[in-house]
């Protein structure tokens, strides 16, 4: 096997040397300049496996050098090295095509993992290892213009450890978008680790995330590591990220920018390489602007926006989507895959899905239990009925204290007969109550559990005892 090569442009004689030392020690072979020309020469006389730019250059700016081998060289992984703390060049860079960044000074320890994460993914395009990798994209159903958008995307996403945020309603699948963007990059071989920041109470998110020592506080009869420990090496997924309170987005963002965390009730903090894609279905910027979310983590997690568009603004992919999670069905249950009537391919087709894929599967699973065989009908959807507006141009005045458009109905369940008892009536209350809200929640559990005024742990739990999920 060949010598791995690396370029360093940088015109400080100091930031050459170590780097030049430090990647040496790595077995690899340097080349190290000072300018904007001699880095365009050199890129035209080498092959290189990884590149190192400064921000400033006495000719130039490091994103000329991004850009250029973005364009001439994309094989080749390129870093950036920034100013301490100069978080907007870091991202710009990101934005630009930079695989990652440095800052000064440089911290040798988080230079080497940066240089085997990068030089893995560099290996691994020469190789053809990453194309003969299965990309799981078969996942993502749909043939769809805008899935096929989406799925491009995350090939280019999948190359570069900038954060990305999944920006799309409860349902869509932003969570495996996530996995694919994972699966498909160097990190691949690491941990994935998801985590719902809506699912954890407020008092114990510090140490969830970064972990605690022995004796730390009360109840902490062991060392234990957080969220940001297990997932080194790998990537941290914070889905409904727009749930964190105040006080902790302030730590998660000083944990991202500095690549370190300290366990509660540690002396020093600890090292760590993660890569952290978020999601929510609320508007963050609007939160922003509203003061319940910091501008500054903002700016650092939505460094790539990726949005995941809703199932209606792609009716056309509802058959296959349907037809995946038929099979899937089946295959859990080992019977025949269920078959949709016409009738009933159209009514699907025709709905507007507020709690998109995941309402979807639900529906289907539902009609799957009470269809007569394999064939599904209108009838077996149980599609929600909504009140159809007024015709007329003016609507009649509403009587007073009632609102001016009727909800949608909702089944109401049975009183208790002497063919169902007690317990029956209120679990069919329960259930009824639950969908509801799940529906004007858009399928999000954690809304939901706050509409019902339970905790998101005993929503779970009554979803999983009524066989709702």
């Amino acid at each position: 096997m060949s010598q791995q090569t690396v370029l360093v442009i940088d015109d400080e004689r100091d930031i050459r040397e170590l780097l030049t030392i430090t990647l040496g020690r790595m077995d690899l072979l340097v080349d190290a300049v000072g300018t904007v020309t001699e880095a365009r020469r050199a890129l035209a006389e080498r092959h290189y496996d990884l590149c190192f730019t400064d921000m400033r250059l006495p000719d130039g700016t490091g994103h000329e050098v991004v850009e250029l081998i973005s364009a001439e060289h994309p094989d080749t992984p390129v870093a950036m090295i920034t100013a301490y703390g100069n978080v907007d060049a870091a991202v710009s860079a990101l934005k630009a095509g930079a695989f990652d960044f440095v800052s000064k000074p440089v911290d040798i320890q988080m230079l080497r993992r940066l240089v085997r994460t990068a030089l893995r993914l560099a290996e691994e395009k020469r190789s053809g290892q990453a194309a003969a990798k299965p990309d799981g994209n078969e996942r993502l159903i749909g043939e769809s213009p805008a899935m096929h958008q989406v799925r491009a995307t995350i090939g280019k996403l999948a190359r570069n450890q900038a954060p990305v945020y999944i920006a799309g309603e409860s349902g869509v699948g932003k969570e495996l978008v996530a996995r694919l963007i994972h699966e498909q990059g160097p990190r691949a071989t690491g941990p994935f680790v998801p985590v719902n920041c809506g699912a954890i109470p407020s008092e114990l998110m510090e140490s969830e995330f970064f972990g605690h020592r022995k004796g730390s506080f009360t109840g902490a009869v062991g060392d234990k590591e957080g969220l940001f420990q297990a997932a080194h090496g790998g990537t941290l997924f914070l889905d409904e990220v727009a749930e964190l309170p105040l006080h902790m987005q302030v730590k998660l963002l000083r944990a991202i920018q500095e690549k370190a965390v300290r366990p509660i009730g540690a002396r020093e903090e600890v090292p760590v390489d993660v890569r952290i894609l978020s999601a929510t279905h609320k508007n963050l910027a609007a939160l922003v602007d509203q003061g319940q979310f910091r501008q500054d983590l903002f700016y650092r997690i939505n460094v790539i926006e990726l949005r995941v568009p809703p199932l209606r603004e792609r009716r056309g992919d509802v058959p296959l989507l349907s037809n995946f999670v038929l099979r899937q069905l089946a295959n859990k249950s080992g019977g025949t895959p269920g078959h949709l009537l016409p009738a009933a391919q159209q009514a699907l087709e025709g709905y507007d899905f507020p709690g998109n894929v995941r309402e979807l599967e639900n529906i289907l699973e539902r009609a799957m239990a009470m269809c007569d065989g394999d064939q599904i009908d209108v009838s077996d959807l149980m599609l929600p009925q909504r009140t159809p507006r007024p015709q007329t141009d003016t609507a009649p005045p509403a009587p007073t204290g009632t609102p001016a458009t009727e909800p949608a109905p909702v089944a109401v369940a049975a009183a208790p007969s002497a063919s169902g008892g007690l317990d029956d009536y209120i679990s069919n209350l329960e259930r009824t109550a639950i969908i509801k809200a799940l529906e004007e929640s858009r399928y999000n559990k954690t809304a939901a559990a706050k509409k019902l005024g339970i905790t998101f742990r005993a929503l779970r739990y009554k979803l999983k005892k009524l066989g709702i999920d």
